[in-house]
C-alpha cells in the first residue's frame, strides 16, 4: 500500500501499531476526519523524502510491490466504505437493489409533491456527530464490483429524477389546472423557483386562494380573524400580545366587511408559502388508500375501529399437514468424555503442549497462545480460589450452584476461558456478560435484571477490565443503574492460589443441573438468562462435533463473541471437547484490518472458520491488497447469522471474489441457531463437487401472509433464501404457527420451529412462568389434539422445511411486524430501505425498524442515523423514497420515518443499533430525530367511516317523540324568581345607576365604594360615593364643553383599569352619551394592540375618546403612526387635570329601555361583537348578582381582572354602586411584580367573596405552587375565603380550579370555595355561585358520546371519560332551556344541545352599523318550534346539557345543574363528528413534558396542532409523533399539520382564552417563525 513516497512496510513497529491504532479510531467514529488526516500527517512526517510535497491525506489505489500483511488498515476507499454511508452489509443484495430502483422507478411517472417540513434555521445543530465522526469524503464511485453496479444503476435512476426533488404526484389532480402544482418551492423550505415552473406557482398560490375564500360562513360572519380587543399587557406570560389582524364584526353586513377591512383571502396573504404546502399536502391526501373504507359508521357501537374485511384474493396454505422431521441419531463414540469438564483434564494431563487459545493483539498479530496444559492448571487455580480463598472456611463466600457474572473484555479470550472453566470446575454457574461502559449504557438496566433475576452477587473480571471500568470520585466502582451490588474479584494468574496437594476438583458425570447460563434480549428489550444443564452442554458439543466432523488437533479461526452464541459453543466448547486449536479475532481487530481473519486462515492453514455475514462483506471490500492468500486449507466456512435471509448474497459474493484463491462452494456452511434451543440447524461441508442445494425464491406478498408461494409475477418483491442445511443430531424439529395455541403448520406455510433436543437450554433462569411457554411446548393437530407428549422449544425462528427435509428460515419472530393481519420482517424493510441509494443520507447503513401499537394495529417506523453532511434536501428526498420503495415492494404503509444524528442511536455491546432502547426512546420522546416524516394518512385504514348526519326534515311531533315520550322532563333550569324576593332598598326607587350614585352620595357621602391597589398592596387611590359623584360631574361638564356631545352619542373610554375608567362611565351616564370601554393599546407592542382599539373606535363611530394624558400621547405618537391612521382620530379628551366645573344639569334618560353602554369583545373564534345594555337591564343585572352573593354596604370584595367587558365590567364599575359594598381593585398586570398580590390581600382584609379569572388563577398556581410555605411563614390564611369565582365565558376548567384548590389547602382556602360563573355575548351573567345554592357537581361524560352530540354519563376513571364541573348556580331571575341547535326544539334531561336564556338582564341586541334584522332576532328574539313557542330566548351559541341532581336548592326543590361543554363556533366538525378544541389540546399538552401549551384549528378540513416547546429546540421533533399517536389514540383523528413554536406564540386573551383563530391567520400568514412545521402525509 503506498503513501506518496512512504514505504508503509518499512516503517517501523510502533508506528504501524499507532497508525493501526489512529484507523480504528477513525472507524469507530472516535475522532474526525480532519483530526485523523492531522495526527497521521504527524505520525509519517519523519519518513517522508523531502523532495515530495507531503499530501498524507490521499492514498493512491495502486499496491506496494510486496503484500506484506502488515496490519496497517485497508487503504482509503474500503474504509470509507465501513464509515460514512455504506449500507450496512447484513443486507447486501444485488437482486434486491435492483427491485428497488425498478420499483422507484415505475413511481418516477406519477411524481407526486411531498411538501417538505418547514424548519427553523437555527434548530437542530447536530453536534454529536460533528464530535466523533469523520465527514466522508469518498465518492461511491471507487467501490468495486457489484457496488459500483448498484450505484450506477441507482445514479441512473436518480439522474432522471433530481431535475425536480418532488415526485409522486398525485394522478386525482392531474386532470385539473393545477397538475404542474408541484412547483420546486414547495419542497425547498426556502421559496426558490425554476423558471420553468413559475406558471404553476402561480396556479397553486390561485388554489390556496380560492381555498382560503370558501371558510365556512357561520352566520354570515365573515371569514378572517380578529386581535382581542379585550386584551392590553396579558397577565398571562409576558409574550403574549394578540396579533393583529382583520376583524369579522359580527352583524356587519358581509359586503361591507370585505371591502373595508380586508384584502386578502380570508385573512391570508395570497402567496403564504404554508397555504401553498397545505395545498400540496390536501393533493397528496387525495390518493386513493389501499383498502376502502366500509360502508357506514354505526353510531351506538361500542367498537369504533373499522374490522377490514378478509380480502377474497388472500393466498391460504393448501399442503398437507407437516410431519416432524428428525436429525441423524446422535452417534455413540467410545471416548467420549463424561463432562467437559473432564475432556479439559484429559487434554491438560497428556496434551499439555498442545495449542488451545491463540490471542490477537490490536494489530491482528498473535499476542500470546494458552496450550492446553496452562488452560488446566489456571482454571484449576481459580476453582480452587473461588471456593477456598473468598471467604471464611466456615463461611466460604462462593458454594457450588451460586451464580456468577463474567466480566471480560472482548480482546482477551485468554482471561475468559479461564474463568469460564474455573467456573465449571468449581461448579459455581458463570453468566456471562458484556463490560459496562457507562452508567448510562444502553439496556444496562435490563443487565441488571438478569443479574438479579439469577442472584448474582459476585463479579470476575480481569485487573485490565477492571482499571477501565467507570469509577465513582472516591475509587469505587459505580453502582450500574438497575443492577445489583456486586463484589468485583480478579482473576489475573498472580492473584490466583495452587491449590493444596490434597484438593481435587469434583467432576460428576454430566447431568441435569446447571452448567452456565446465556444472555438473551428480547423484542421488548428485557434480558433473560437461559440456563443450560451440563447434559445439554455435553450433547450440544457432541452434536456439533458430529455434525461438523471435528477431528482432534484441528485449527478453528473464530470472529465471533466468544461470550455467547456460536462463538462460545464452537470456539470455547466444542473446541475443548476436541482439542482443536482457536485463534480468536476480536472485533476491534476486525474493524482496523477486515482482512485479518482471512490472514490467519492462510497463515494457520485453518480448518474450519467461524464468521457473520459483515465478516466476509468486510473481507471482500479489502481483499484487493492480497494477492496470495490461500484459502483451500478450509473444509468449512461456517457463517453463524446464515438463517438471516439476507445472507445469501453476501455469501454469494465472497465466494465469487475467494474461489480464484482456493475457497470451494461446498465449505461455505450457514447455520441457524437461538439462544433458548441452541444449534437449529447447519449445513454439513459437502464433499469436493457436489452440487450445491438449491435455492428458494419466494413472493414476499406470500410471505407477508404466512405461505410459502415461489415467486413468479413480480420478480421485484422476491425474497431468495439459502437452506440452513439439517435439523441437528438427536433433534426432532416441527413447525407451529407462530400466534396463538401451537398447532402445526401445513407445507406450504411459514411457521416458528420448533424443536426437541437434549442439547438446548432447559429454562429461563428464574423466571418460571415464561419458561413454560417457550421451553415446554407439545404441538397440537388441527383438530387440537397434542401430538405426543414430548415437549419441544420454541426457538424464535421463522422457516419451513423444503425438499429433502432442508430447513429455510425466513426471519426471527422478535422482528416481526404484524400489520393488519400481514406479517412483515423488520429485516426485509431494512434491505430495502438501504438499496434506496442511502450513500448521501445513512450514516454507516444505521438502520432500525419497530413497531409501534397506535390506534388498534401496529404502525410500523424506521429509525435511520443521518450522515453529519447530509442535507435536509437529500434526507428529505431519501425518505420520501424509502416510503415508495416499502409501499410498492411490501405493500406496507410507512407510519413514521426519522432521522436522528449520526452516532446516537443507542447500541448494543458491538455496535448494532439497540432497537428495543431506540423504540423506547421514540416512545418516550428522546430520541431527538434532526428530520422526521410521519405517513397515518396514508397508514391507518382502520378508522371508521365518517359519519352522516340524519337530514333536520323532520317534524316536530316526532321529535318530541324521540326526546320526551320516554318520560323525560324537557331539560330547564331556573335562578331563584327575582319578582318574588322582597328588596326594601333603593333599587324600586332608582331606575338608573346614574341616580343611585348621586343618592348615595347624598346620603353616605363618606361611604368607601373603590380601594385600587398596586403592585406592593398600597392603595394608590380610594373613592368614596361624594369623590366618584364629583369626579363623573367634572368629567360631564368637560365633555358638554370641550366634545360638543349629543345625547345618545357613543364615547370611548380608554383607561388602565383603575378609578378613572369608573369615573368617566358614570361622567357619561350623567351627560346622557353611550360609554363603551375599550382596553388600552400596549405600549410595547403598538403594531398588535392598536388595530383593534382602532376598530372598535371606527365600528362603535364614537364621537370622542376620553382617556389620561399618557394614552393621549402614545395615540397620537410616530410608532402608533405605523400602524394606523393617527390623522383621523375623533376628538381626544384627557381627563387628568380637569377644571372644577359641575354641568348644568344631570340627564335621566326618558324610560329604562334606553341604551345605558355597548359591551364589546372579541369571541375566541375571532368575532367582534358589540351588545346593547339597556339601563333596565343593567339595572336587573346588579340586582340579580346582589341577591346571589348577598352583597350590601358592610361588605368588600376583591376583584383581580380586566374591567373592559362582560361580568368583569359589571363587578369592577356597576355592582357597587348600586349595592353599595365596598370592592378593592386589583389590575391583574400589578400581579406580573407581584405575584402573592392578590392573595395577600385576601389574607390582609379578611375578604369573603372574591372574583378573578382564570389567567390569574393559573399564574398563581404555576407561579406560586412551589412557594405555599413561605406565604404561610408571611402570614398568608386564606380560611377567610367563602367564594373565589372565576368569571369566564366557556367550560369550567377543571384540571386549573381543583389544583388551585389542591395548592392552597395549607394556605386555609376550603375546598369548597373555588367555582365558576358563566356568561355569554346574549347574557353577561347567567350563572355565578353565590352564598345560597349547593355546591358545584362534577359529573363525567363519555368523550365518543359527546362527539355524536349525546351526553353518555360514566363512572369516575372510566376509559375515555371526561369530568364536567358545574357552572355555578343560575342567577335570580335567568331561565335557560337546551335546545337542538338545527330542529330548534326543546332537549329531554341530560341531552345535548345549545343552550338558550330567558332572563331581564339578556342584552338587547347588536350593536350593528347596518341593521341585521335577521341575525338579531335570531339570536335575541327566538322561539322554540314547538312546546312553549311564546316566550323569546336568547341563543348563548354554547351546547351544554342540564341535569337534575339529588342536591336541594335554597327552595326545597332538587337542584338542576347547568354544565357547559363548548362554543359551537369554536367545535371542529371531522369526519362528521363535533370535537371541542380544548380536549383535543388536553390530551396534546399530556403527550410530552416539555409542552408547555397547545392549541388546535382545522384548515380546509386537515387539523392543525400548534405545541408551545418549553424544552430544548432538540425535542422538537420528538413531539411529532407523540402529538400523532395521542391524538389518533384517544380523538380517532389524524393530525394534518403539527408546529412546533416557542412559548408565548399562542394568542391568549385577558380572560386567559386562546385566541385559536388568530393564531390560524398568523400561520398561515407566515408569521409564527415555527421551529418546526410537520406535514402528516
Amino acid at each position: 500500500m503506498a503513501d506518496r513516497g512512504v514505504d508503509l512496510a518499512a516503517l517501523p513497529k510502533e508506528v504501524r501499531e499507532q497508525l493501526a491504532e489512529l484507523e480504528l479510531e477513525l472507524s469507530e467514529g472516535d475522532i474526525t476526519q480532519k483530526g485523523y488526516e492531522k495526527k497521521r500527517a504527524k505520525l509519517l512526517a519523519p519518513f517522508v523524502p523531502q523532495t515530495q510535497s507531503v499530501d498524507v491525506s490521499i492514498l493512491s489505489t495502486d499496491s506496494t510491490s510486496s503484500p506484506i500483511a502488515i496490519p496497517i488498515a485497508a487503504p482509503r476507499q474500503h474504509r470509507a466504505h465501513r464509515s460514512g454511508g455504506t449500507r450496512d452489509d447484513r443486507y447486501r443484495s444485488d437482486i434486491h437493489t435492483e427491485a428497488v430502483q425498478a420499483a422507484l422507478a415505475r413511481h418516477k411517472e406519477e411524481k407526486m409533491a411531498l411538501p417538505m417540513p418547514t424548519k427553523r434555521r437555527s434548530a437542530f445543530v447536530q453536534s454529536p456527530a460533528e464530535n466523533c465522526t469523520p465527514p466522508d469524503t469518498s465518492s461511491a464511485s471507487e467501490d468495486e464490483g457489484s457496488l459500483r453496479r448498484r450505484q450506477a444503476a441507482i445514479s441512473a435512476m436518480l439522474a432522471q429524477n433530481l431535475q425536480s426533488p418532488e415526485y409522486w404526484i398525485n394522478r386525482s389532480v392531474q386532470g385539473s389546472s393545477t397538475s404542474s402544482s408541484a412547483s420546486s418551492t414547495l419542497s425547498h423550505g426556502e421559496g426558490k423557483t425554476h423558471n420553468h415552473n413559475n406558471h404553476s406557482q402561480g396556479q397553486t398560490s390561485a388554489l390556496a386562494d380560492v381555498l382560503a375564500h370558501t371558510r365556512i360562513d357561520t352566520n354570515s360572519s365573515s371569514s378572517s380573524v380578529p386581535p382581542d380587543v379585550t386584551s392590553t399587557a396579558p397577565q398571562d406570560r409576558n409574550s403574549r400580545v394578540d396579533l393583529p389582524a382583520n376583524i369579522a364584526v359580527k352583524g356587519m353586513s358581509r359586503g361591507q366587511s370585505r371591502s373595508s377591512m380586508m384584502d386578502t383571502a380570508g385573512g391570508v396573504p395570497a402567496h403564504s408559502r404554508v397555504s401553498t404546502k397545505i395545498q400540496q399536502l390536501l393533493n397528496t391526501l387525495k390518493r386513493p388508500k389501499r383498502p376502502p373504507l366500509s360502508e357506514f359508521f354505526l353510531d351506538d357501537s361500542e367498537e369504533i375501529v373499522e374490522v377490514p374485511q378478509p380480502d377474497p384474493n388472500t393466498p391460504r396454505p393448501e399442503g398437507r399437514q407437516i410431519i416432524p422431521v428428525k436429525g441423524e441419531p446422535l452417534g455413540v463414540v467410545s471416548n467420549w468424555p463424561p463432562a467437559l469438564q473432564a475432556a479439559l483434564a484429559r487434554w491438560g494431563a497428556t496434551q499439555a503442549k498442545s495449542p488451545a487459545l491463540t490471542a490477537l493483539d490490536i494489530t491482528g498479530k498473535p499476542l500470546y497462545t494458552l496450550t492446553y496444559g496452562k488452560l488446566w492448571s489456571r482454571s484449576l487455580k481459580l476453582a480452587y480460589t473461588l471456593l477456598n480463598k473468598l471467604g471464611t472456611k466456615n463461611e466460604p463466600v462462593l458454594k457450588p450452584g451460586d451464580r456468577v457474572a463474567l466480566v471480560y473484555p472482548n480482546s482477551d479470550p485468554g482471561m475468559f476461558w479461564v474463568a469460564f472453566y474455573g467456573c465449571l470446575l468449581a461448579e459455581v454457574i458463570p453468566v456471562p456478560i458484556e463490560v459496562p461502559l457507562s452508567r448510562k449504557d444502553a439496556g444496562s438496566q435490563q443487565i441488571g435484571f438478569l443479574l438479579g433475576s439469577c442472584g448474582v452477587g459476585l463479579a470476575l473480571t480481569s485487573e485490565v477490565c477492571l482499571k477501565g471500568l467507570p469509577k465513582t470520585p472516591n475509587g469505587e466502582i459505580m453502582q450500574f443503574k438497575g443492577w445489583p451490588r456486586l463484589k468485583w474479584v480478579v482473576t489475573d494468574t498472580k492473584y490466583l492460589t495452587k491449590p493444596s496437594k490434597d484438593w481435587q476438583p469434583h467432576i460428576p458425570t454430566a447431568n441435569t443441573d446447571t452448567a452456565y447460563i446465556e444472555y438473551k434480549a428480547s423484542k421488548e428489550g428485557t434480558v433473560m438468562g437461559v440456563a443450560v444443564s451440563k447434559i445439554s452442554m455435553l450433547t450440544h458439543c457432541q452434536a456439533l462435533t458430529q455434525a461438523c466432523n471435528y477431528c482432534e488437533g484441528e485449527t478453528l479461526v473464530n470472529v465471533l463473541d466468544f461470550k455467547k452464541d456460536s462463538g462460545l459453543w464452537h470456539g470455547v466448547l466444542a473446541s475443548v471437547m476436541n482439542r482443536i486449536h482457536t485463534i480468536s479475532v476480536p472485533y476491534a481487530v476486525m474493524k482496523a484490518c477486515p482482512l485479518s481473519w482471512v490472514q490467519r486462515v492462510h497463515v494457520h492453514k485453518a480448518r474450519v472458520a467461524l464468521v457473520k455475514c459483515r465478516d466476509l462483506h468486510w473481507a471482500m471490500m479489502a481483499h484487493r491488497d492480497q494477492k496470495d492468500t490461500n484459502l483451500s486449507s478450509l473444509r468449512m466456512l461456517i457463517v453463524a447469522d446464515g438463517a438471516n435471509p439476507w445472507s445469501v448474497s453476501s455469501c454469494d459474493a465472497f465466494l465469487n471474489v475467494f474461489q480464484s484463491h482456493g475457497l470451494k462452494p461446498e465449505m461455505i456452511c450457514p447455520c441457524a441457531s437461538s439462544p433458548e434451543a441452541m444449534t437449529v440447524a447447519i449445513r454439513r461441508p459437502g464433499a469436493p463437487g457436489t452440487p450445491l442445494p438449491a435455492r428458494a425464491i419466494l413472493s414476499m406478498a406470500g410471505l407477508s401472509h404466512g405461505v410459502i408461494r415461489v415467486n413468479t409475477e413480480d420478480k421485484n418483491s422476491a425474497l431468495t433464501v439459502q437452506d440452513v442445511g439439517h435439523v441437528m443430531p438427536g433433534a426432532l424439529m416441527c413447525i407451529v404457527k407462530p400466534d396463538g395455541p401451537p398447532m402445526l403448520c401445513k407445507t406450504d406455510e411459514i411457521g416458528e420451529i420448533v424443536l426437541n433436543s437434549r442439547a438446548g437450554g432447559t429454562m429461563y433462569y428464574g423466571l418460571p412462568g415464561v419458561t413454560k411457554n417457550t421451553f415446554e411446548v407439545i404441538p397440537v393437530n388441527s383438530g387440537g389434539t397434542p401430538i405426543g407428549d414430548v415437549p419441544f422449544t420454541r426457538t424464535g425462528l421463522l422457516g419451513f422445511v423444503g425438499p429433502g427435509s432442508l430447513v429455510f428460515v425466513v426471519g426471527k419472530i422478535e422482528g416481526l411486524l404484524s400489520v393488519s393481519g400481514r406479517r412483515h420482517n423488520a429485516d426485509d424493510l431494512v434491505a430495502t430501505a438501504l438499496a434506496v441509494e442511502p450513500v448521501k443520507t445513512v450514516y454507516r447503513g444505521r438502520i432500525a425498524v419497530f413497531s409501534v401499537t397506535v390506534f388498534y394495529d401496529e404502525r410500523v417506523v424506521i429509525v435511520a442515523e443521518q450522515r453529519p453532511d447530509a442535507n435536509e434536501e437529500d434526507s428529505f428526498q431519501w425518505m420520501s423514497r424509502v416510503l415508495q420503495a416499502i409501499d410498492s415492494i411490501h405493500q406496507v404503509g410507512l407510519y413514521c420515518l426519522a432521522l436522528v444524528p449520526a452516532n446516537t442511536l443507542p447500541k448494543t455491546p458491538l455496535g448494532g443499533i439497540h432497537v428495543s432502547e431506540t423504540k423506547h426512546h421514540f416512545l418516550e420522546g428522546y430520541l431527538h430525530p434532526c428530520n422526521i416524516l410521519m405517513c397515518p394518512h396514508t397508514c391507518v385504514t382502520n378508522l371508521p367511516k365518517p359519519r352522516q348526519k340524519q337530514p333536520v326534515g323532520v317534524g316536530p311531533a316526532s321529535i318530541m317523540v324521540g326526546n320526551l315520550v320516554a318520560g323525560k322532563r324537557i331539560a330547564q333550569a331556573s335562578g331563584r324568581d327575582l319578582g318574588l324576593i322582597d328588596d326594601q332598598e333603593q333599587s324600586r326607587k332608582h331606575q338608573f345607576l346614574s341616580e343611585a350614585l348621586q343618592w348615595r352620595a347624598q346620603t353616605d357621602p363618606d361611604h368607601v365604594l373603590y380601594m385600587l391597589l398596586n403592585a406592593k398592596g398600597v392603595a394608590v387611590s380610594t373613592a368614596t360615593c361624594s369623590q366618584l359623584h364629583k369626579r363623573a360631574e367634572k368629567i360631564t361638564a368637560a365633555l358638554l364643553e370641550r366634545g360638543g356631545i349629543n345625547t345618545g352619542d357613543n364615547v370611548v373610554l380608554l383607561y388602565p383599569p383603575g378609578i378613572d375608567l369608573i369615573a368617566s362611565f358614570y361622567g357619561c351616564l350623567y351627560a346622557g352619551c353611550i360609554p363603551v370601554t375599550v382596553r388600552p393599546p400596549h405600549p410595547q407592542n403598538l403594531s398588535a394592540t392598536l388595530p383593534t382599539v382602532r376598530m372598535i373606535i371606527d365600528v362603535s363611530k364614537a364621537a370622542c375618546i376620553l382617556t389620561t394624558q399618557t394614552l393621549m400621547k402614545t395615540l397620537r405618537s410616530k410608532e402608533a403612526a405605523a400602524s394606523v391612521n393617527v390623522k383621523t382620530w375623533p376628538n381626544i379628551i384627557d381627563t387628568d387635570d380637569l377644571p372644577r366645573k359641575r354641568p348644568a344639569s344631570i340627564y335621566k334618560p326618558p324610560t329604562a329601555e334606553m341604551l345605558a353602554y355597548l359591551d364589546f369583545s372579541v369571541s375566541t373564534t375571532g368575532m367582534l361583537t358589540g351588545v346593547k345594555m339597556s339601563h333596565s337591564a343593567v339595572n336587573a343585572l346588579c340586582r340579580s348578582i346582589k341577591l346571589q352573593c348577598e352583597l350590601y354596604s358592610s361588605r368588600q370584595i376583591a376583584i383581580c381582572m380586566d374591567p373592559y367587558c362582560g361580568l368583569g365590567f359589571v363587578l369592577w364599575c356597576l355592582s357597587s354602586v348600586y349595592s353599595g359594598h365596598q370592592s378593592i381593585l386589583i389590575p391583574p398586570m400589578e400581579l406580573e411584580t407581584s405575584l402573592p398580590l392578590w392573595l395577600s390581600t385576601l389574607s390582609q382584609y379578611k375578604i369573603r367573596d372574591t372574583f378573578c379569572s382564570y389567567s390569574v388563577m393559573e399564574l398563581c398556581t404555576k407561579g406560586l405552587g412551589t412557594q405555599t410555605e413561605a406565604l404561610k411563614a408571611r402570614g398568608v390564611n386564606l380560611s377567610c375565603v367563602r367564594s373565589c369565582v372565576v368569571i369566564a365565558e366557556e367550560r369550567p376548567r377543571l384540571a386549573l380550579t381543583q389544583s388551585f384548590s389542591k395548592l392552597f389547602k395549607d394556605l386555609g382556602l376550603s375546598p369548597r370555595a373555588v367555582s365558576t360563573a358563566f356568561g355569554s355575548r346574549v347574557n353577561l351573567a347567567i350563572c355565578l355561585q353565590g352564598t345560597a345554592g349547593p355546591d358545584p357537581s362534577t359529573v363525567y361524560v363519555d368523550m365518543k358520546s359527546l362527539r355524536h352530540d349525546r351526553v353518555r354519563l360514566v363512572e369516575r376513571g372510566a376509559p375515555q371519560s371526561l369530568p364536567l364541573m358545574e357552572s355555578g348556580t343560575m342567577l335570580p331571575g335567568v331561565r335557560v332551556i337546551i335546545v337542538n341547535p338545527e330542529t330548534k326544539g326543546p332537549l329531554g334531561d341530560s341531552h345535548l344541545g345549545e343552550i338558550w336564556v330567558n332572563s331581564p338582564h339578556n342584552a338587547s341586541g347588536y350593536y350593528t352599523i347596518y341593521g341585521e334584522e335577521s341575525l338579531q332576532a335570531d339570536h335575541f328574539n327566538t322561539r322554540l318550534s314547538f312546546g312553549d313557542t311564546e316566550t323569546l330566548w336568547a341563543r348563548t351559541g354554547y351546547l351544554g346539557f342540564v341535569k337534575r341532581t339529588e342536591l336541594l336548592d335554597a327552595s326545597g326543590d332538587r337542584h338542576d345543574a347547568l354544565f357547559v361543554v363548548g362554543s359551537l363556533d369554536e367545535t371542529l366538525e371531522l369526519r362528521g363528528l363535533r370535537y371541542h378544541p380544548i380536549d383535543i389540546e388536553t390530551s396534546v399538552s399530556r403527550a410530552h413534558r416539555s409542552i408547555a401549551e397547545s392549541a388546535v384549528f382545522t384548515w380546509t378540513n386537515l387539523l392543525v396542532v400548534v405545541v408551545e416547546l418549553s424544552g430544548s429546540e432538540q425535542e422538537a421533533l420528538d413531539l411529532v409523533p407523540l402529538v400523532t399517536n395521542v391524538v389518533l389514540k384517544e380523538h380517532h383523528l389524524i393530525v394534518g399539520v403539527v408546529v412546533i413554536v416557542d412559548p408565548g406564540v399562542i394568542p391568549i386573551n385577558s380572560r386567559g382564552e386562546k385566541q385559536r383563530m388568530h393564531l390560524r391567520d398568523s400561520f398561515l400568514a407566515d408569521q409564527l417563525d415555527p421551529i418546526y412545521v410537520a406535514y402528516n402525509m
